[in-house]
């Protein structure tokens, strides 16, 4: 439990932008700062993975300080590859926690669509352990997620198109959401029928280069949208580590410590946003969770469980699949879909009142995972 409430969110649209890193990160932290009213803010935190490497754009908390106006308080850059955003969250958390502030701006940005393929995916790869064989044999994420994939197939009932479903229920989702980086629709066979990116996922199964910020006011000061419990672990960095293959222990862990904190059980959570890097991991992460037995997630897909009218809805803003994954906004992306669920405004609003929501954010190839639930009080 925490002593920590949300009071106002900002997001931008996500896609191509033509505003700057810079821009993008003073959007969405000036709309947080007004749907919360305007507090006086004691720290600043600021989810980033490439400012610098692609964008060449540091001293972000400064920027946010500086241009909004916010005085001589502290701020910090927080990197976790693509959790950097939940992290960042985190981290605001305990200085609230702590005793040290009553009211932090926690922001996420990226700015990635300027940049070449290439040059992005070198970037990406920083975020595995860069001295191993795995990355001098040529592995990439799209490679480790598609081995976890193929192997998943084998132990269990499913194929390609339960992939597939993942990604049309979330481009479906998508299509209704203003701020969604994808809002065309699509269709089984479109999916299936894609260019292939790594045996057996194709192009709709991984999450795509975005342009996006997003930004949560959270204080001690109460209001209805309380974070109940808030973890943060790390996993193995490289594959040869894992003991495991259709594991990702460091979700498990998070949500296994957040429940405990929170005092509530899979079963209690009304709505998820999960980190669907590639569509191998929502599955992988709904078991990991606890919201579906070990090995059987592809069959909650298949009974159409993690849609918005099903029982366990997943990703009812699209997911980073379709949604979009700006790297550092992503985490709080989450946050800021999940507040809305809670406060009745969501794109893809559930027909039944949300009282708990769960938001998971990795990094890595599992190096890295938060798990934050809300509570609409």
């Amino acid at each position: 439990m925490t002593n920590v409430y949300i009071h106002g969110i900002g997001m931008t649209k996500f896609g191509k932008s033509a505003s700057s890193l810079k821009e993008l990160l003073v959007e969405a932290s000036a709309e947080a700062l007004i749907d919360a009213g305007r507090p006086k803010i004691d720290a600043i935190f600021v989810g980033n993975f490439m400012g610098g490497s692609i964008a060449n754009q540091e001293i972000l908390g400064a920027i946010v300080a500086n241009e909004l106006g916010l005085g001589y308080i502290p701020s910090t850059k927080v990197e976790g590859a693509c959790a950097s955003g939940g992290i960042a969250f985190r981290q605001g958390l305990l200085g609230i926690m702590s005793g040290e502030y009553d009211t932090v701006l926690v922001a996420g940005v990226e700015k990635m669509k300027h940049a070449s393929t290439p040059d992005v995916t070198q970037a990406i790869n920083a975020a595995m352990d860069t001295t191993t064989t795995e990355k001098h044999a040529g592995l990439t994420f799209p490679g480790f997620f598609g081995v976890l994939a193929n192997r998943y197939f084998y132990e269990t009932g499913a194929t390609k198109e339960h992939l597939a479903q993942v990604a049309l229920k979330n481009r479906q989702n998508a299509v209704n959401n203003p701020l969604a980086q994808f809002l065309k629709p699509t269709s089984i066979e479109e999916i299936m029928g894609a260019r292939m990116i790594t045996d057996p996922l194709g192009l709709f199964d991984c999450s795509p280069m975005t342009d996006g910020a997003s930004a949560i006011v959270i204080s001690r000061k109460k209001s209805p949208i309380y974070v109940r419990a808030s973890s943060q672990v790390s996993g193995p960095t490289k594959m040869q580590d894992v003991s495991n293959l259709l594991s990702l222990p460091a979700i498990g862990e998070s949500g296994r410590i957040a429940y405990e904190k929170a005092g509530v059980s899979p079963g209690d959570i009304d709505v998820i946003e999960i980190h669907d890097c590639f569509s191998m991991t929502e599955i992988i992460a709904t078991e990991e969770l606890g919201f579906f037995n070990r090995l059987e997630g592809w069959k909650a897909i298949e009974e159409g469980r993690t849609k918005v009218t099903g029982d366990k809805p997943v990703n009812t803003s699209g997911g980073l699949l379709s949604r979009g994954h700006p790297i550092g906004a992503t985490g709080i992306a989450q946050i800021y879909q999940l507040v809305r669920q809670l406060r009745g405004t969501a794109a893809n609003q559930l027909d039944r009142t949300s009282r708990l929501a769960l938001a998971q954010n990795l990094g890595g190839t599992g190096s890295y995972s938060t798990v934050h639930i809300l509570e609409r009080v």
